[in-house]
């Protein structure tokens, strides 16, 4: 090893259903096994992290009424608040993004986005530089009145970020100019009562995947870096069949070699695994597995692409997959207690 630190993970959680904030743990390169370093709830709700591009510095979403963003330094093996976390002048952020010297907050409650600074030492400023609200509603009574972004992410260029929002169902492309000032560039309709909830970009980077929460769909754009365009291609089912119940879609991971996609969908509690052709613009749904828990909130790939990981919230626990090259086939390979697990991201 030369002294080199093993691989990281940190698992975010909901302090208010029992869960211990943000864990950190330790990840073993030949088994995908994760072992508990620390763990701190300095921060009440951290439901979804992101990592500075060096590594160095954890930024975290405080997932609560009048909502924050914070940073943790992570050099030793529990994560430490640094500085206090900055209002993020939205309502419930369920998901943060680093783009372009910037934290990037998706602010579900308020339907909006929020752009906070971060300083040269990877701490945050003290002040979001902007705020970008949202429009619009979609015909769902009761999920569907106002807006809610769900999600953002820089696209594979990083000139653009993009957000989905539930409550429209749209995708929104944006920029963010010197001064932190978020601006939107265009906004493309998805099908009514779809709710998009996440997305994924294509690893060649012409392709991007909506999972849609009101529908368990993935609908399958084209995406044109240079215009700033999403195109819908078509929408893929996720569940073999009609849902016993309502069904909640929640994450979508696709294999580094853009082969495979896996979803995950709560209440149903399984991982769907989506075969990707040669173009990637027809996914096609391959099986279902359980999901080795209850409420799967998130997915996620290890670096490598060999194992895929399950935050199953309701059982409080992170169950990992080894996952099989040839057919994409997740298999359970082990599990570690995380009460109200909510997202996994390694370092």
């Amino acid at each position: 090893m030369g002294g080199r630190r093993a691989r990281r993970a940190y698992i975010g959680s909901f302090t208010a259903a029992g869960g211990r904030g943000v864990i950190a743990a330790a990840v073993d390169h030949d088994t995908g096994a994760l072992t508990e370093l620390g763990a701190t709830d300095e921060v009440a709700d951290p439901s979804y992290l992101a990592l500075s591009p060096d590594g160095a510095v954890l930024y975290v979403v405080s997932e609560t009424a009048d909502g924050s963003v914070a940073a943790c330094q992570v050099a030793g093996d529990r994560p430490e608040l640094t500085g206090s976390p900055v209002p993020v002048k939205g309502d419930g952020p369920t998901h943060l993004t680093v783009h372009a010297g910037h934290v990037l907050t998706a602010n579900y409650g308020s339907g909006s986005v929020t752009a906070v600074p971060v300083k040269a030492d990877g701490t945050l400023a003290a002040a979001a530089s902007s705020l970008l609200r949202h429009e619009g509603s979609g015909p769902h009574p009761q999920r569907q009145q106002a807006p809610h972004a769900h999600q953002v992410m820089p696209d594979p260029t990083g000139r653009w970020a993009v957000s989905v929002d539930l409550g429209t169902d749209s995708v929104r492309i944006c920029s963010l100019d010197g001064e932190g000032e978020l601006s939107l560039w265009r906004e493309v309709a998805l099908r009514p009562g779809s709710g998009p909830r996440h997305l994924a970009f294509h690893p060649r980077g012409d392709l991007l995947y909506v999972l849609n929460e009101l529908a368990p769909t993935v609908t399958a754009c084209r995406w044109d870096a240079e215009e700033g365009l999403v195109q819908p291609l078509g929408e893929t089912h996720v569940l073999p069949g009609a849902p016993d119940g309502d069904a909640y879609p929640s994450e979508i991971v696709v294999a580094p070699d853009g082969r495979f996609a896996w979803t995950a969908t709560r209440g149903e509690d399984v991982i769907s695994v989506l075969a990707l052709d040669g173009t990637g613009e027809r996914p096609r749904l391959l099986t279902i597995v359980p999901c080795g828990g209850h409420w799967p909130r998130d997915l996620a790939l290890d670096p490598s692409g060999r194992y895929l990981y399950a935050a199953n919230e309701r059982s409080g626990d992170v169950t990992w997959f080894r996952l099989d090259p040839e057919t994409g086939l997740p298999r359970r390979a082990g599990s570690i207690e995380a009460p109200a697990a909510s997202c996994v991201v390694f370092g």
